[in-house]
């Protein structure tokens, strides 16, 4: 039975995990999700899982593509700079279609930046971050609720597409604490059979797992369903939330917790007589450009809130087909927008004496 619990977001992301039926944690510490493998190095021995602290990222994330091999579901967690050193191993995992779920509690940069919250991450989450044509499903929660429902969704995913899918949070979400209803264990006898993973071919033809074709016709027939794949998932997997649109002609888009603070300004601006409202992707691959094109023709004005230098925009522009003007505002270093900052832009371009 559900039960409601007050906790950090780390070891909730955590506890979803296991209740979606991890058993296999690799992973190497890094500031700001390290509640994260300290979590899963008590929890999952108690549901007879396995909890490794790797050497490094490089040694975790092919630890990961192992258990993923074998059919496992599987885990790692890390923060940016991490997440930057398993980009080969991620490639690799894409490329042999094997699901595992990975976290990414981000923390600004570039480099080796420094330990507090960003969202800078986006292009290395969104656009595949290591070599060769291939995109993780990437969710991004905004409260505690949703991150723990997307993890649980995200092994389910992963695997009915045999595909990577990242938890893309920033450390204000790992760092936080709130009450949570914590969902019944998913059961581990209705999870589908993977019968192409390596056990054993004991009884079966054996199976072959790999990402090198040297012959070049068929490294892009390889592509070509991969891409076919990627379609699929945009086809049937965009996930997005629409916050008080219906009679909006400004808008704020906006994810994760840059989208939570933005909801206290669209209420105080919705006082002021401002009609706007909120487009928050959940899923940032596959984006629902086609939402955002929905709008193209109804609003006058889009400002979006990013705690990076201008990547998510990037989308939102691309998804309104340059239709609409569009301005951003950034911050970035661990710096996090707030809501009297959002109203000002607003009033300054549509308060009296404004547009």
């Amino acid at each position: 039975m559900a039960e409601k619990l007050l906790m950090k977001g780390n070891e909730v992301l955590a506890e979803a995990a296991v209740r979606a039926g991890c058993r296999f944690f690799f992973g190497y510490p890094i500031t700001p999700q390290n509640e994260i493998p300290e979590y899963m190095s008590w929890r999952l021995p108690e549901v007879g899982g396995v909890y490794l602290q790797a050497e490094s990222e490089v040694a975790a994330i092919n630890m990961v593509f192992g258990a993923a091999g074998a059919g496992a579901r599987v885990l790692t967690s890390s923060s940016g700079p991490g997440i930057s050193l398993m980009q080969e191993g991620i490639s690799y995992i894409a490329a042999a279609e094997l699901p595992c779920v990975i976290i990414n509690v981000a923390r600004g940069g570039p480099g080796l930046g420094g330990i507090l919250p960003a969202q800078s991450d986006y292009f290395q989450a969104t656009k595949g971050g290591g070599h060769g044509d291939y995109h993780l499903i990437v969710l991004a929660p905004h409260d505690l609720q949703e991150a723990f429902d997307l993890t649980v969704l995200a092994f389910e995913l992963a695997d009915k597409y045999r595909n990577p899918v990242m938890i893309y949070v920033d450390g204000f979400l790992g760092q936080m604490m709130e009450p949570v209803e914590i969902r019944d264990p998913v059961d581990l006898s209705n999870i589908p059979p993977k019968p192409w993973a390596i056990t054993g071919a004991k009884g079966r033809k054996r199976n072959l797992i790999k990402t090198l074709y040297l012959e070049g016709e068929m490294l892009e027939a390889h592509n070509f369903k991969l891409k076919k794949k990627y379609e699929e998932i945009a086809q049937n997997e965009v996930r997005y939330e629409l916050y008080m649109m219906e009679d909006a002609e400004i808008a704020i888009s906006a994810y994760g917790i840059s989208a939570r603070i933005s909801k206290t300004a669209v209420k105080i601006l919705r006082e002021k007589g401002i009609k706007i409202g909120i487009i928050r992707p959940i899923t940032l691959f596959p984006f629902p450009y086609n939402v955002y094109e929905s709008f193209s023709d109804k609003l006058k004005y889009v400002l979006v809130v990013e705690m990076s230098m201008g990547q998510f925009v990037y989308d939102v522009d691309y998804g309104l087909k340059r239709k609409v003007p569009v301005d951003l505002l950034s911050h970035a270093g661990g710096i996090a927008p707030t809501y009297e900052e959002i109203v000002s832009c607003i009033m300054e371009k549509f308060g009296k004496g404004g547009n």
